[in-house]
């Protein structure tokens, strides 16, 4: 890895993590998900970064993938609010979550999510087997009382790639693959009331640009020429609306049937159970160095 851009994943990590407890701050009774979602986005550019992917703020028994629009009007009041963010620095990225309850009942959830993250982090080097990270939530969490995300995961970080190998499990799936030298990746538990299983539900706000093709309509190409801006990484529907209107809606149609963009809908925890969510990026460097790049 050039040194260049081992400066560039901590400094990613580092702007990740500021903006983080920036984020924590404004999750507060009262405040709306809208606002506060575009405040944390805004707060990632005057710190010299853009964001890896939209920030998402997801509520109870969502886990991921839910990204407010333009329109809602969400007010923080019993949740429990998993934030979610990610920065990157000419592509380097740093991808980091933690997870507030305003409902003051589900302190425990929280706190069996955070402590996976710490004791994985711990044995998290060179040559330490996949399976032996996801041993060590599962058992961290089931101490708790409570269930891992079986099919949720922390993954891979490469440039402008927000999800790549290796993937980190958060149970023991027998994956003997080991850490090596060079390798940034996120490790990210997910601790639930619920089954310990996430299926997709709801309508999408989160896309990403998947082939490069023509589009059709001259709309659609408009606004793709603005999707392209976001170097392939995932971007908030909201973006998009924000500055063409409806034509987003038709646009991003007409690009997710040519398969033009891939779209993920909110994953929804489904017994409809709670969920915490912690996440930490590493970098291991070609010396052998664990970095823990979102840690303050």
């Amino acid at each position: 890895m050039e040194e260049q851009t081992k400066q560039n994943y901590i400094k990613a990590g580092r702007i990740s993590a500021e903006v983080l407890e920036y984020g924590k701050s404004l999750i507060k009774k009262g405040n709306s998900l809208l606002e506060t979602t575009e405040l944390i986005e805004k707060k990632i550019f005057e710190l010299d970064g853009k964001p890896a992917f939209p920030v998402q703020i997801s509520c109870n028994e969502i886990a991921a993938h839910f990204c407010v629009e333009e329109d809602d009007k969400t007010v923080f009041d019993e949740q429990v609010v998993s934030l979610d963010l990610g920065v990157h620095v000419d592509g380097a990225i740093g991808d980091t979550a933690y997870t507030v309850d305003l409902s003051g009942k589900y302190n425990d959830l929280v706190k069996a999510a955070q402590k996976a993250l710490e004791e994985a982090l711990k044995i998290t080097n060179v040559g330490t087997e996949l399976r032996q990270i996801g041993k060590v939530i599962n058992d961290i969490i089931s101490s708790y009382g409570y269930a891992p995300v079986r099919n949720l995961s922390g993954h891979g970080l490469d440039l402008y790639n927000i999800h790549t190998k290796p993937t980190i499990p958060n149970i023991d799936n027998g994956d003997k693959a080991i850490l090596k030298k060079g390798m940034a990746f996120a490790v990210e538990p997910f601790s639930t009331t619920g089954n310990g299983v996430v299926h997709e539900q709801g309508l999408p706000t989160v896309f990403m640009l998947e082939h490069k093709k023509p589009a059709r309509s001259p709309i659609t190409r408009e606004v793709l020429k603005e999707i392209k801006r976001y170097d392939g990484l995932p971007f908030a529907k909201r973006w998009l609306t924000k500055k063409f209107g409806a034509k987003a809606n038709f646009a991003l149609r007409e690009l997710t049937q040519l398969g033009i963009s891939h779209q993920f809908p909110p994953l929804v925890e489904v017994s409809k159970g709670i969920v915490a969510q912690a996440e930490h990026s590493i970098l291991i460097d070609d010396e052998g160095e664990v970095i823990v790049l979102t840690k303050n």
